[in-house]
Order: structure tokens, then C-alpha cells, then sequence
């Protein structure tokens, strides 16, 4: 405890301190897992305006609230349909176990909904278990197979992560096992990091060539996504649109990785609030809102955020970290375990290490069994399930019959920060900051 009379400093607190210390120290920086923790503007600021009068509320009993998301609806032959507007976000077999990647196949089918398959390649576990499948293309290559891209259901090219956007991907050695190294062609043992751009392009114009030379391999089949780390984020959505994107997947700051610096995590990138409304602003901008899918991912926790977003203009979103604290991430069941790792349940972290008590991100095999793949893909689908209802709660309050006719009308917003990003009215008034009017 402080003693009385002692001042800590804002700038240098005990956290900024030991921080400077291990530095000093290890001579490395910090890599952990998780996201950004610092406090940043999100759907918690703003509000729904619940129908009474002037708009009817329905009654959720008799009145249906329809949610299904039909994705790559430009030039697909065969467009991925959803039952409900949230899907699983790309997360690699290497950064997570086979067992973890089986469960999220299992709770994503299930809830009638896509998953993702990240860097490193499609196992069959994978595959085997869900039912729309979508194929990461990433700037690596690792484990990249031309049969695979066409077992896939669409293909996700992947530009940015929100929690490094301009950054490589990164799966420390502990966690590169015999399999693993094998799928990517890769010594066991050894750190990999990925290149932070694609090898055989340098702009939009080299997208296009590429995107025609993916739908030549599948036929014209498979929708293909393009996904950014949110950045710049209104004229990368516009050159995705440009180079032929079906849908367009945009991470804001709060979505979290397997592994990378703490000082990527934390100082690079924009909100999730403020990425959403740029990519709706450009897409509205070439009439292409609605005709290009748009899912918007990072610190997607609630049915709440999944229906704000919605009102804002996506078409679905897309989770990663709630997923996994869905299957038993940092549950106080593992709270001794986590405890002789210096760390606690709830705080835990350290996804790069392999040494995940929940056996989710790691490729120990003790540890991985733990995770009974049918019993978390259940309690994904009833987190899922949780979710979806919650949505179609919020949407019949607002007097809505399909959860995309949530329109930013039904929203204010609580703090002047959240207002200024979203471009939503400060609730009470008419005020946007950084308009006239109020």
C-alpha cells in the first residue's frame, strides 16, 4: 500500500516503472496476446432510442425478427448464406490447438454461421467440422494450398489485423510442434514471424490481378473478402472496393492476436466506433453499402455491440477473443494453474507462451486435452445463440422486423468522443461534434 503523504506519478506510475525496468533488463519487448487495454471510445457510449410513440415497438413473441446475412452478393457464383450476422474471426492452428480450432467449427455450424481459418493452413479437424468455411490468405503463405482454397467457401485476404495493422503475424517457437512446423514448412522450435505484405503485389492495380487470378482457380465460386487492420481506414475500403472485393472485413484496435508487441497492441490503429462509420461513409460514397457485404470486428462482446453495429451500417460482425473466453478461456476452473504462471484468471494473457491451461492457445498436448472439442463447440453455440437473441431483442424494441433495418437513427450517443467517431447525435441533442448543427 501507498504510504500517506506519497504521490504516485501519472506519468510514471508503478506500471510505466516495471515496464521501463524489463526493459532495461531483457534488452526485448513486451509480446503478450489479448488486445488493446487501454480505455478507448466503444459501443458502450452510445444508446438505443427504444420505439413508444412516434415508432412501434414488436412484440417479441408473435412478431418475428429475421436475422439471416447472405455474404458475396458482387460477383460470386455462390454466395455464403448465414443464419444469423455474427461469424467466427480467422485465428491459425498454430497460435490455437486442433481441438480449439474443432470446437469453433462445431459451435459455428451449429448456429447455422461461418468460421475462419487463419494463418498456416486448413486441418481437417477444421474443415471437417464446419459447415462454411472461410480460407485466410495471408502475406506468409504458410500452409497455402490451391485444393484447399477450393475445399474453402470463400477466401479472406487479409491485409491488416487490428491489433497490428502494418505489422506480421508472430507464433513463438515454444508452440511450433512437429504438425505445425510441418504444415508451414517450418523448423520446429524456432520463431516464426510473418512478412507484414503480400510477396507478389505492391498496391490495388496488383490486388485486382490477384483477386482474378483466385476466382480463376475456384471457378468464380467463392466470395472473396479483403480484410484490413483499421487504419486509414475510409480510402483502404475504397480501394478494396476498387480491386474487386465482395465483402469487406475491417478490425478496429480492440480485436486481439495470438502474439505481437505490447506497443503495437496499444499505440497503433483506430477504435473499432470510428472504422465502422469511415467504411460505411466510403461505401455509401460509391453507392457499393449493401452491394459489398461490410463485417466489422474488434471488441465485439455482446448481443448490444453486435446490434449497435448493425445500426451503424455493417452487415454482420465477426469475434475472435470472445469466442475463445466462450470455449474456457481464463475460467477460475484453471485459477491454481494460472496462479503458478504468475497470473490470474481474467488477466491472463500470455497466448504466445503455449503454456494456456484451458488447452486453447497451445500445442502442448497434455494441455490441449483439456478442451473437449464437442463440449466447447456447445457452449459456443450457446454463446452465440445468446447473442443473436439479444440483437433481435434490441431491434424489436426499436420496432425493427430484420435486424438490418437497425439504421443509426435508432442510436445516441453518451459522450462527446463516441459522438465525434460514430457520427451519431449526443443523446439529448441534435449535436454532432464537428457539425453546426445542434
Amino acid at each position: 500500500m501507498n504510504k500517506p503523504g506519497l504521490r504516485e506519478s501519472h506519468l510514471y506510475d508503478r506500471n510505466v516503472i516495471h515496464e521501463i525496468q524489463r526493459a532495461a533488463e531483457e534488452g526485448i519487448s513486451d509480446i503478450r496476446g489479448w488486445g488493446a487495454k487501454r480505455w478507448m471510445p466503444h459501443f458502450d457510449d452510445l444508446v438505443f432510442l427504444g420505439a413508444s410513440m412516434s415508432r412501434y415497438p414488436l412484440e417479441g413473441y408473435r412478431e418475428k425478427c429475421a436475422t439471416g446475412v447472405t455474404l458475396g452478393t458482387r460477383f460470386a457464383k455462390t454466395p455464403i448464406e448465414i443464419k444469423i450476422p455474427i461469424t467466427i474471426a480467422g485465428m491459425s492452428f498454430g497460435a490455437l490447438s486442433a481441438n480449439a480450432k474443432e470446437a469453433l467449427g462445431r459451435g459455428a455450424t451449429a448456429m447455422g454461421t461461418s468460421t475462419t481459418t487463419g494463418d498456416g493452413g486448413m486441418t481437417p479437424e477444421e474443415r471437417g467440422h464446419s459447415e462454411k468455411l472461410v480460407y485466410q490468405y495471408l502475406p506468409s503463405r504458410y500452409g497455402m494450398n490451391p485444393d484447399d482454397l477450393r475445399k474453402a467457401d470463400a477466401i479472406e485476404i487479409v491485409l491488416g489485423q487490428g491489433a497490428k495493422p502494418g505489422g506480421g503475424g508472430m507464433l513463438l517457437g515454444q508452440k511450433i510442434s512437429d504438425r505445425v512446423a510441418e504444415m508451414r514448412t517450418l523448423p520446429k522450435g524456432i520463431d516464426q514471424r510473418s512478412a507484414c505484405r503480400h510477396p507478389d503485389w505492391t498496391g490495388p492495380d496488383d490486388l485486382a490481378i490477384k483477386i482474378e487470378e483466385l476466382r480463376e482457380i475456384t471457378d468464380w465460386e467463392k466470395p472473396i473478402y479483403i480484410k484490413i487492420g483499421a487504419a486509414r481506414t475510409y480510402y483502404d475500403v475504397k480501394l478494396a472496393v476498387k480491386a474487386g472485393a465482395d465483402v469487406i472485413v475491417v478490425d478496429g484496435m480492440q480485436g486481439g492476436t495470438g502474439a505481437t508487441q505490447d506497443v503495437f497492441i496499444e499505440h497503433v490503429g483506430i477504435p473499432t466506433l470510428a472504422a465502422l462509420r469511415q467504411a460505411v461513409e466510403a461505401l455509401q460514397e460509391m453507392d457499393m453499402h449493401r452491394k459489398v457485404q461490410l463485417i466489422v470486428s474488434g471488441g465485439i462482446r455482446s448481443g448490444a455491440d453486435v446490434a449497435k453495429a448493425l445500426a451503424m451500417g455493417a452487415d454482420a460482425v465477426s469475434i475472435g477473443t470472445a469466442a475463445l473466453i466462450a470455449l474456457g478461456c481464463n475460467s477460475p476452473k484453471y485459477q491454481a494453474d494460472y496462479e503458478k504462471l504468475g497470473s490470474s484468471a481474467g488477466f491472463f494473457d500470455d497466448y504466445q507462451a503455449g503454456t494456456d491451461p484451458a488447452g486453447i492457445s497451445t500445442q502442448d498436448p497434455e494441455l490441449a486435452a483439456r478442451l473437449d472439442p464437442v463440449a466447447g463447440g456447445r457452449k459456443l453455440a450457446n454463446y452465440l445463440r445468446v447473442l443473436t437473441l439479444e440483437t433481435q431483442t434490441l431491434a424489436r424494441a426499436c420496432g425493427k422486423s430484420h435486424v438490418h433495418n437497425l439504421e443509426p437513427e435508432d442510436l445516441a450517443a453518451l459522450t462527446i468522443e463516441a459522438a465525434a467517431m460514430a457520427k451519431i447525435p449526443l443523446a439529448g441533442t441534435n449535436w454532432i461534434p464537428g457539425s453546426a448543427s445542434f
